[in-house]
């Protein structure tokens, strides 16, 4: 018998469970821009693109929130991904104005990541791809001596990026510096304790 081809399909939408819809539903508006297509009592779907929705909000009666979510197995975030490292730059210092402020800012080698966490604690990676084309960035992972050594990467200082950014520093220069540890936060080891 011949075994069947897998048919990849596209990852299109996540669903989280909540006891704060509404609060949830703005944030994500904020975030991510995403906006409502549908809403009610029970839940929200929402979208960024032209997809029907990206996210499903339930607020069924009888959730409650789980005091143990950061100990206990599970999906640990989701992401979004920009096309430019302006986008995600330009998007940390609106959140930022916002009072919406980064939990971990990790340059992972292959993309540069800034974790949120949502108001039910659910966390949502902003990243860019570090080298612009994910066959690249594939590719290093696979064959990288650094990445087999540090897969998580290098915890990384949002305020000090932005600040390089805002003098024109190139993308490359300060993805080099962020790995080489020039633009860690003060924190960084007890953030790394947290992320692991």
């Amino acid at each position: 018998m011949t075994a069947r081809a897998v048919i990849r399909p596209t990852f299109h939408h996540f669903n989280l469970k909540t006891t704060r819809l509404q609060a949830l539903t703005d944030w994500y508006a904020a975030v991510v821009g995403a906006e409502v297509v549908f809403q009610d009592d029970t839940g929200a779907w929402l979208t960024n693109d032209a997809a029907n929705h990206r996210i499903a909000l339930l607020a069924f009666p009888g959730f409650v929130d789980d005091p143990d979510r950061e100990t206990r197995t599970g999906m640990h975030h989701s992401a979004f991904e920009y096309e430019r490292f302006e986008d995600l730059n330009a998007s940390y210092l609106r959140l930022r104005e916002q009072g919406i402020e980064p939990d971990i800012c990790i340059d992972h080698g292959m993309t540069l990541s800034y974790y949120y966490k949502d108001p039910d604690g659910n966390r949502v990676e902003l990243q860019v791809d570090a080298f612009g084309d994910w066959d690249a960035s594939k590719r290093w992972m696979r064959t990288s001596p650094e990445f087999k050594a540090n897969p998580i990467g290098v915890f990384v200082d949002p305020a000090k990026i932005a600040e390089r950014a805002a003098r024109s520093e190139p993308f490359e220069e300060i993805h080099r510096r962020a790995m080489a540890g020039e633009l860690s936060p003060a924190q960084a080891d007890s953030q790394a304790e947290t992320a692991q």
